[in-house]
C-alpha cells in the first residue's frame, strides 16, 4: 500500500504496511503459517536466490507477515527498511553483527540495560568485538576511544535503569566525527514517544516484547535502517567489496539499502533468529493500540512520580517528566510533548534491605523480569536485571541497591499508588 506521508503515528500504527490481504481481501492481517513457498519455475528459485528478484524464498528470510510488521515499524520510525528478529536482544546483536568482525570495535553508552551490558563485555568478547564504553556526560572525553578499528557507537533513547535521556544529536554529531553510525535502542521511548533518526542516528533497535507488542504474550525485537549511512569505504570493506557468497554482490552498491538488505541476507540467513509469524501477529495487534495505551500509561507514571516525590519512606524519585530531572531539558527536546515515558525509579529510606521489603509487600504491582507491559511491574534491578554486574558496573548503569524501577501499566494511577503507598508504610 502506498502509504501518504502526512500520515501520523496513530494511523500509522493500525495501517501502516497493509490494505487488506491480496488474496482475500481480509482487512486483519493473517498469519502465514508456513515454512516454505512455492517457486514458479527453477528459473525463478535461481532468480530469488540470486537477489536478482524480490520474493519469499524461507521463513528464516522472509514471511508476509512479519513483512507487513517490519514495513510498519518502519513507516513508524522514519526508516527505509526493518528487519524483525525472534527477541530484542536477538536484534541487538545483529545489528552489531552486521557491522563488526572479530578486531573491531564498537564504542557504547555506560547506560545500559544489563542483558546489553553482559553481551558488550562478554559474549562480544568471547567473539573478537571489543567495546569502549563511556558515560554519558563525559561526551568531551569521548573522542580518544575511536579508533581504526571502531565501527559503531550504541546508545539507548532513554538509558534503563538510570533514566536518563540521551542527548541524540550529540552522540550522532560524535559517531559521523569518527565516521561510523549511531545506533540507538529505543524500545524505552517506541517512536510513539520519540524518532532517533530524525535526530541524526542510523540504525534504531527495539525490543517489540514490550510496549509495542505490549500484552507480554509475544517475543520480539527489530532493526530500523535510516538509510542515510554511507558503507562505500575501507573502514567498511565488508560492504565495499565483492562478496563471495553472493557470487560478488557489492552490498554498498545498494545505496540506502544496503545495511538492511545485508542484515537480513547475511546475518539473519546466517545466524537464524527469525521472529515466528504468529509473533508477529500478536505484535501487530499490539502495535494498532500503541498510541492510547502509551499516552495512558505515561500520564499514570507521571501522576504516581509527583506523588512518590512528596512519601516521607521515599529518599529520591527519578522521572524524566519531573522538572528537577537533569534531563528534563533533553525529554522536552525529543520526546512527545507531554509524555515523558511510563517506566520511573525511586529509592527508599534504609537503602537496598529496605527495598526488597516494599517489593515483597505489594499486592496490585507484579514483580516481573519485563517492561511496557499494560500490566504494572516492579523490580529491584540490583539482584535482578543487573545482578551479573559487579558493584562498580551497577553504579556506572545506575542500577543501585536502594533503587526500586517500576513500568507503569493500565491499571487505575490511584489504585496503583495506594499499593506502593501501603508497601512503603507496612
Amino acid at each position: 500500500m502506498t502509504q501518504p506521508t502526512q500520515w501520523r503515528p496513530e494511523t500509522i500504527a493500525v495501517r501502516g504496511g497493509y490494505d487488506g490481504d491480496s488474496a482475500t481481501d481480509a482487512i486483519s492481517v493473517p498469519i502465514y503459517q508456513t515454512v516454505g513457498y512455492k517457486f514458479h519455475d527453477t528459473g525463478h528459485a535461481a532468480r530469488l536466490f540470486s537477489l536478482e528478484e524480490p520474493g519469499n524464498i524461507y521463513t528464516r528470510i522472509m514471511n508476509p507477515t512479519t513483512d507487513i510488521l517490519e514495513r510498519r515499524v518502519a513507516a513508524l520510525e522514519g526508516g527505509v527498511g526493518a528487519v524483525a528478529f525472534s527477541s530484542g536482544m536477538a536484534a541487538i546483536t545483529a545489528a552489531i553483527l552486521n557491522l563488526a568482525r572479530a578486531g573491531d570495535e564498537i564504542v557504547a553508552s555506560t547506560s545500559l540495560y544489563g542483558g546489553t551490558w553482559t553481551l558488550f563485555t562478554s559474549t562480544l568478547v568471547d567473539m573478537g568485538i571489543r567495546v569502549r564504553f563511556v558515560a554519558d556526560d563525559a561526551l568531551s572525553d569521548a573522542d580518544a576511544l575511536f579508533t581504526p578499528a571502531t565501527r559503531a557507537v550504541f546508545v539507548e533513547s532513554i538509558g534503563n535503569p538510570r533514566l536518563n535521556i540521551t542527548d541524540i544529536q550529540a552522540w550522532a554529531a560524535l559517531a559521523h566525527r569518527h565516521g561510523v553510525p549511531l545506533i540507538v535502542d529505543n524500545t524505552f521511548c517506541t517512536p510513539y514517544l520519540a524518532q532517533p533518526l530524525k535526530h541524526g542516528a542510523d540504525i534504531v533497535v527495539h525490543s517489540l516484547t514490550k510496549w509495542m507488542g505490549g500484552h507480554g504474550n509475544a517475543l520480539g525485537g527489530i532493526v530500523v535502517d535510516g538509510g542515510r549511512f554511507s558503507y562505500d569505504n575501507d573502514r567498511f570493506s565488508y560492504y565495499s567489496e565483492p562478496d563471495a557468497s553472493y557470487h560478488g554482490l557489492v552490498f554498498a552498491s545498494l545505496g540506502e539499502a544496503a545495511y538492511i538488505t545485508r542484515l537480513r541476507v547475511k546475518v539473519l540467513r546466517d545466524t537464524g533468529a527469525a521472529l515466528s509469524p504468529t509473533n508477529a501477529y500478536y505484535i501487530l495487534q499490539g502495535l494498532e493500540t500503541l498510541a492510547v495505551r502509551m499516552r495512558q500509561a505515561c500520564t499514570s507514571a507521571q501522576s504516581i512520580a509527583e506523588r512518590l516525590a512528596a512519601h516521607p519512606q521515599v529518599s529520591w524519585v527519578t522521572y524524566p517528566g519531573l522538572p528537577h530531572h537533569p534531563t528534563h531539558d533533553l525529554a522536552q527536546k525529543y520526546l512527545r510533548e507531554g509524555l515523558y515515558g511510563s517506566m520511573l525509579n525511586f529509592g527508599v529510606k534504609g537503602g537496598a534491605e529496605q527495598a526488597l521489603r516494599v517489593l515483597d509487600r505489594l499486592k496490585l504491582w507484579l514483580i516481573v523480569a519485563n517492561v511496557g507491559d499494560v500490566r504494572s511491574m516492579a523490580i529491584h534491578p540490583a539482584t535482578t536485571t543487573h545482578q551479573q554486574l559487579s558493584p562498580e558496573e551497577q553504579e556506572m548503569a545506575g542500577a543501585a541497591g536502594d533503587l526500586i524501577r517500576l513500568s507503569v501499566g493500565l491499571e487505575h494511577p490511584d489504585d496503583l499508588y495506594e499499593d506502593l503507598a501501603q508497601a512503603l508504610e507496612g
